[in-house]
């Protein structure tokens, strides 16, 4: 069960601290409009990410109740495609870290943001499928879930926020980005391998 834990927050962490458009809008929205608008976006878009996080539990455990040997398949496509993520970070280029969305801010853009922002109904499900899917109290599992993802998207877009313009500084040097990226796409893959052993 412990081991369970640890990898769910370390999944939930990397998937939150990971570059993406959240993440990206946070920081901007930190360097444009100060951290009081960038905690209301990060805010939003943690509540939302828990939701998607929710309702993808719900919709899957729905669906393997229904059809029971779907449990293996959808454990192994999780994997799969979570190893898949780990690979894409890992072999990512630099990129350029600002972004013209400056103009999305507050509470419930960064809720609408994450709800339509498909690496989080992605890597959700993937979540859901590995580490609630098949356990043996899956509604206990669901929700200790959903709270570490909402703690860890809080923590991780937060993050990013709160460093803003440092975090932007030090990852516009493509050598720390690419070493950010490998590091990220180790401790996602890893957190596959926790929850087969």
């Amino acid at each position: 069960m412990l081991s369970q834990l640890i990898a769910m927050m370390i999944f939930a962490i990397v998937g939150a601290v990971t570059p993406g458009p959240v993440n990206l809008i946070a920081t901007s929205t930190a360097m444009n409009q100060g951290m009081r608008t960038a905690l209301l976006y990060v805010t939003g878009a943690s509540v939302a990410y828990a939701l998607v996080v929710f309702l993808s539990g719900s919709l899957m455990h729905s669906i393997t109740a229904a059809l029971p040997k779907l449990q293996l398949v959808m454990q192994s496509l999780g994997s799969v495609f979570i190893l898949y993520l780990a690979y894409k970070i890992f072999t990512a280029p630099a990129a350029n870290m600002r972004t013209e969305n400056d103009k999305l801010a507050g509470f419930w853009s960064g809720a609408v943001t994450q709800i339509i922002n498909p690496k989080a109904w992605l890597v959700a499900i993937s979540g859901v499928s590995l580490y609630v899917i098949g356990q043996h109290n899956q509604d206990w599992m669901l929700t200790s879930f959903t709270t570490i993802s909402l703690f860890a998207c809080l923590l991780g877009v937060g993050l990013w926020a709160a460093l803003g313009r440092l975090l932007t500084n030090f990852l516009q040097n493509s050598t720390n980005q690419l070493q950010f990226n490998k590091v990220m796409a180790g401790l996602l893959a890893a957190s596959v391998s926790m929850i087969w052993l």
